[in-house]
């Protein structure tokens, strides 16, 4: 078994709590369920640097990356740097992550942000409406063609951006549908955690031109970003490399400006 499919197991048992302790109506009741989403595909598209900058305290490669920081600095710092959106984790158990992450993220800033999270309910769909996610993250790997789907369709009907992720050329085909926003190619082997940005490139030609291209993983300098644009990449999910820093805001803010140069 792999960490994939542990987590997926745990998650499951964890969804089925969280249905028993907070049911749907009352997420349907929250402030937030109703508010205008922002778009980070149609952000993206017009945007010079394409950073999403991710909340991430710790992951099962790299065990605790910084548990330090209060999420109000990170979300308003980000903010302030200029990147296009932000990603936050919500798994506690393997990112140490939470809904509440999220709903501090949102009182602290007006960026569009994507719950990152290992998807497989549309009760978690609500979840991230409710506590202020524009965007949120499919795994090609943990779903079938149907699910993704039924997933994507509701995510659409509640006005949230979708960011399918997909990991090799046989997942890509499995997922292409009208429902996603944004395809996302994770450069990170999920069985080995070798990163190599080719996946990134070999799978670019297939990711047809309607939905915006999301390079995921081992993106930790500017001449990466910048290998990767002439393939038709609009968007960087940048996790640790900002996270591991005393003042990821600050890291954020010297990256785009030496992208820019």
């Amino acid at each position: 078994m792999n960490i994939l499919d542990k987590i997926v197991l745990d998650k499951r048992k964890e969804v089925d709590l969280r249905k028993g302790l907070i049911p749907v109506s009352q997420l349907e009741q929250s402030v937030l369920f109703s508010r205008e989403t922002v778009s980070l595909a149609e952000r993206l598209k017009i945007s010079k640097s394409g950073i999403i900058a991710e909340h991430k305290r710790r992951s099962p490669s790299k065990s605790i990356i910084n548990n330090s920081l209060n999420t109000q600095d990170v979300a308003s710092g980000y903010e302030n740097a200029g990147v296009c959106g932000m990603s936050v984790l919500t798994d506690g158990k393997y990112f140490g992550g939470s809904l509440d992450d999220l709903l501090t993220a949102r009182a602290s800033c007006n960026l569009p942000l994507l719950r990152k999270e290992f998807i497989i309910d549309e009760y978690q769909i609500l979840e991230a409406r409710a506590y202020g996610a524009d965007v949120i993250l499919l795994i090609a790997a943990i779903l079938t063609r149907e699910e993704i789907k039924q997933l994507s369709e509701i995510a659409k009907s509640l006005n949230l951006n979708v960011l399918l992720e997909v990991h090799n050329e046989e997942e890509l085909h499995k997922s292409i549908m009208p429902s996603l926003d944004m395809l996302g190619v994770n450069n990170r082997n999920l069985k080995t955690f070798e990163v190599s940005l080719e996946t990134s490139k070999s799978l670019s030609s297939i990711i047809p031109n309607d939905f915006v291209k999301v390079s995921e993983s081992g993106i930790s300098n500017v001449n990466a970003i910048k290998e990767l644009q002439p393939y038709g990449y609009k968007g960087f999910l940048i996790g640790e490399n900002f996270m591991k820093t005393d003042n990821p805001g600050a890291s954020a803010t010297e990256f785009i400006k030496e992208l820019e140069l």
